[in-house]
């Protein structure tokens, strides 16, 4: 062995042993997806003997971690990112922060978490048996945002590994010494990112009163709605819920509308920092009256990015509205989708009205060839906006709901990041800020 203040002791013989414990994983909020009650499997490696002054390293290899990479999305190489906590108990008290590099192979979906082992270097300062303890650990993923997927014992943990320190002359202090206080420090670089806040509840059902602006014939053109108040309530990996006041504005051309949609100003707070582009919101508007149908109509992603924890602003959503029948028909707000693009990854995520809701405009129409008359139409130039799946809803909406919504149950764990959200995801419960005013 080498000994020595400030000297790193080599292990010769060193410990290795399997340590179990029941264990729940808390994936990041952002995810959406519950606690993992799990098993961690913990093989501590540390020298069996040293003396008072030596510098120790502990290491720390996860042989089976509590939870699984969820059936999500698939991590790419060297995006997680492991540290932990041991702690020192027996002739000295404290806690040893481990740290893992960022370094894995590819981890498919619904597979086992490959974490790289984890170091740290332990300063012995007082002779005696001392216990290392494997304790809480926490799982970053980077890609596509950075993500943290916190895992804690649920039971009692026994020892993994025991050093016996010595004073120098080679023999071996009894138990019962006195407790001394001991260093840990950890080597590698500090863990990435951060965890997301969980989001709250709307209040369900709350419709605007007054009625809807009416726009006739004669020369008029520009036809602007009311402001109403709507309830969303939004599919996992959605926030439960977004309150928003919505106007509907038509401009009329030719037999066609040009209808511009707008949401409050803040209704939503970022649940991640997300880069310019990441964002796209777009919005089924309901026909109803003498026409019937939908209208879809999408808005331009973000120009700037956005901060973590900061009010969204979603930018104004349009397109076009070819009447399908004659007579006074009415322009409602509909399902509103959320769409969130990281690099190759892609999350949809719808949010229906929540119980009624009053029309924002009322229109004079006049049937045109193709027009909606029941069915759902696209308009707006320059839309990219698509939309997965989904089941037909009332009224001859189509709801855009995702059924593939694990494409991003993530964004994790998002957003993250669950995700082990490591991807994720983007799951968006943590959009806690839902304001309902402009």
């Amino acid at each position: 062995m080498l000994g020595g203040a400030g000297m790193l002791l080599a292990a010769s013989p060193a410990q290795a042993a399997d340590i179990s414990y029941r264990t729940e994983c808390v994936p990041p909020p952002i995810s959406g997806l519950p606690a993992v009650q799990g098993t961690t499997k913990v093989q501590l490696t540390a020298p069996a003997e040293a003396k008072v002054g030596d510098t120790v390293e502990v290491v720390w290899k996860t042989v089976e971690a509590a939870s699984r990479n969820p059936d999500v999305l698939d991590l790419e190489k060297d995006t997680v990112k492991p540290t932990g906590t041991i702690k020192v108990g027996g002739a000295a008290t404290g806690t040893l922060q481990m740290e893992g590099p960022r370094q894995n192979p590819p981890i498919p979906k619904n597979s086992a978490m490959v974490l790289p082992d984890m170091k740290g270097t332990l300063k012995l300062e007082k002779a005696g048996e001392i216990t290392l303890t494997p304790d809480a650990y926490n799982i970053n993923v980077s890609k596509p945002i950075s993500t943290d997927t916190k895992c804690t014992p649920k039971e009692t943990v026994q020892p993994g590994a025991t050093i016996k320190v010595t004073n120098g002359g080679g023999s071996t202090t009894a138990g019962g010494t006195t407790t001394g206080s001991t260093t840990g420090t950890t080597t590698g670089s500090t863990t990435a990112g951060g965890t997301t806040t969980a989001g709250g509840a709307t209040a369900g059902g709350t419709t605007a009163a007054g009625g809807t602006t009416s726009g006739s014939g004669g020369g008029q053109t520009d036809f602007p709605g009311k402001e109403v108040s709507v309830n969303f309530a939004c599919t996992s990996p959605g926030p439960a819920g977004i309150a928003s006041k919505v106007t509907i504005n038509a401009k009329k051309s030719g037999g066609s509308y040009a209808l511009t949609v707008k949401t409050a100003k803040g209704v939503m707070d970022s649940p991640a920092a997300l880069p310019a582009g990441a964002l796209k919101p777009s919005m089924d508007v309901v026909i109803g009256g003498a026409d019937k149908g939908s209208v879809k109509v999408t808005g331009p992603a973000n120009a700037e990015p956005l901060e973590q924890g900061k009010p969204v602003d979603l930018s104004d959503m349009t397109g076009t509205y070819k009447p399908g029948a004659s007579g006074k028909s009415t322009l409602s707000p509909g399902t509103l989708t959320i769409d969130v693009t990281l690099g190759s990854s892609k999350i949809n995520i719808p949010c229906k009205v929540k119980g009624s809701v009053t029309p924002s405009l009322e229109l004079d129409t006049t049937a045109q060839q193709g027009g909606a008359s029941g069915g759902a139409t696209t308009g707006s130039a320059g839309s990219t906006g698509s939309t997965a799946g989904g089941t037909d809803s009332g009224g001859g909406l189509a709801a855009t709901g995702a059924e593939d919504n694990g494409t991003l149950r993530a964004l994790g764990l998002v957003a993250g990041t669950a995700i082990l959200l490591g991807g994720a995801v983007f799951t968006f419960t943590p959009w806690r800020r839902l304001r309902g005013t402009r």
